[in-house]
């Protein structure tokens, strides 16, 4: 008996102990993102993007708990209001699958443990917390500019829309101002 649990342990633990292997080449992951991009168009009418599917599931969580706050507010009532249930879109079957697979990339090519990445200037602690507080403004700012990253960059920029081109520069241009004011924590 003890032998079969240590077989399935061992099976687990060769599961998540892997040797890492290399990444794919950029110009053939890109290539393979243009080509699912093209294809969820094509057949579903829809771009890639993950934002929404967050506030459908916020929108969810609130109807169980408040349904009455749901009705009073345009936001939710868009999803969520009488009898819409707001899991119910395309979004969300995107969502999981993009975490599912990611997790499944990670997991057969060797990738999946627990670390923080950070530099040796910077705890744990503050490393989470600046993680926490650079994602919650990103998330805001996601919907603020009503789609992510991948929504406005990779769905936008495909259909030549010169508001998410003109968003994904101010994004680069965010990212390279701060990282001047944080370099020293990752040196």
């Amino acid at each position: 008996m003890s032998t079969q649990i240590e077989k399935k342990q061992s099976g687990l633990a060769a599961l998540f102990n892997r040797p890492k292997k290399a990444y794919v080449h950029p110009y053939f992951g890109g290539l393979v993102l243009g080509l699912v991009l093209f294809l969820s168009i094509f057949f579903t009418g829809n771009g890639l993007g993950a934002s929404g599917a967050v506030s459908r599931i916020d929108a969810f969580l609130v109807d169980l708990v408040a349904p009455q706050h749901v009705d009073q507010t345009s936001y939710l009532l868009k999803m969520a209001g009488g009898d819409k249930n707001p899991l119910d879109d395309w979004i969300l079957p995107v969502f999981l699958g993009s975490i599912l697979g990611g997790f499944s990339s990670g997991l057969f090519n060797g990738r999946v443990k627990f670390e923080t990445n950070k530099g040796p200037q910077i705890s744990n602690q503050t490393r989470w917390a600046m993680a926490f507080i650079g994602g919650t403004i990103f998330v805001y700012g996601a919907r603020m500019a009503r789609g992510c990253t991948s929504g406005q960059a990779l769905t936008g920029g495909a259909t030549l829309s010169a508001g998410s081109w003109a968003l994904m520069m101010m994004i680069f241009a965010g990212a390279y101002a701060m990282a001047y004011f944080v370099r020293k924590l990752w040196n």
